[in-house]
């Protein structure tokens, strides 16, 4: 009959490990030795062994080492060191935060989670004349949240109308308007609706920031409505001069199909009353979820 093997003793590096944590974690406090002694019941010549690396320590006293210095035991113990001052105290503060909270403070630090990039903002793409506008401000009218029109950032920014802004700097440098107003918008807004123009899915950058700063929604139409909204707008200058004109809008609106469907939801307007489509579109954002508040569970 074989003789039963000898318990291994603690490693070294665990005990030099546990020495260490014991004084950064007492030093950190400002606490004298004497005066942990008398917190934790462990006599002051015993915790000079234990920081000197020295004592072997039962589990009992190590815990009520641990509990004076406002620490967990796994905390002496763990290979990586959790002794960040900022780092323990944000920690514990979570711990004490209700459940509430702290699914708020899950949320506001895993920003790779899509939903809390987007918060609750809301952005309607597609082509001029499906209804972005109208359909953006009558929902946002009845979520009692704002409104804006990109377009109108761009304007204000630059002080005159779009048109002059086009005629005066040319596309380059709108897109980068365009660009530098949307990140504005999402400074400055965490729940609104925001209608934008319809070519700002061409251009990859700032098509990437809508798709994940907003829930965006792609408000279609059919290729004679979008016309004839168009026009109903006093924009004669699709049709005009131009007899292929609703050849090239199939065409363009086929190019643009793939861009637009990258979008979270669609709501399809044709051949709808104004009010079905705001409800439609009212029952998406619902469904989806996009104005739900993240981390509250």
């Amino acid at each position: 009959m074989s003789s039963p093997k000898p318990i291994p003793c603690v490693s070294v590096p665990l005990i030099s490990r546990l020495a260490e944590r014991v004084r950064a974690a007492r030093v950190r406090l400002g606490l004298p030795r004497r005066e942990l002694s008398e917190r934790s019941g462990v006599s002051p010549r015993y915790l000079a062994q234990l920081e000197a690396g020295e004592g072997n320590i039962s589990v009992l006293l190590l815990h009520r080492v641990a509990t004076a210095l406002n620490v967990k035991i796994e905390d002496l113990l763990s290979e990586t060191s959790p002794f960040n001052e900022d780092v323990s105290r944000v920690a514990r503060l979570y711990e004490q935060a209700p459940v509430s909270v702290q699914g708020r403070v899950r949320a506001l630090l895993a920003p790779e989670n899509p939903q809390t990039l987007r918060a609750q903002r809301i952005c309607l793409v597609g082509l001029r004349g499906a209804g972005k506008s109208t359909l953006g401000r009558m929902a946002a009218d009845k979520l009692k949240i704002p409104f804006i029109e990109l377009t109108d950032e761009i304007e204000a920014d630059a002080g005159m109308p779009l048109g002059e802004v086009m005629a005066l700097y040319g596309q380059d440098r709108y897109r980068a308007m365009e660009a530098q107003a949307l990140a504005r918008v999402v400074e400055s807004h965490d729940k609104l609706i925001l209608a934008v123009a319809g070519g700002i899915v061409a251009q990859t950058a700032t098509y990437e920031q809508v798709l994940e700063r907003f829930h965006t929604v792609w408000v279609r139409t059919s290729p004679a409505e979008h016309m004839a909204r168009v026009r109903a707008q006093g924009d004669l200058r699709p049709m005009e001069g131009n007899p292929e004109a609703m050849d090239q809008l199939k065409t363009f609106l086929t190019i643009r199909a793939p861009l637009y469907e990258r979008a979270h939801a669609q709501v399809d307007t044709s051949n709808k009353p104004v009010q079905t489509s705001v409800n439609e579109l009212l029952a998406t954002i619902a469904t989806n979820q996009f104005l739900d508040r993240i981390g509250q569970s």
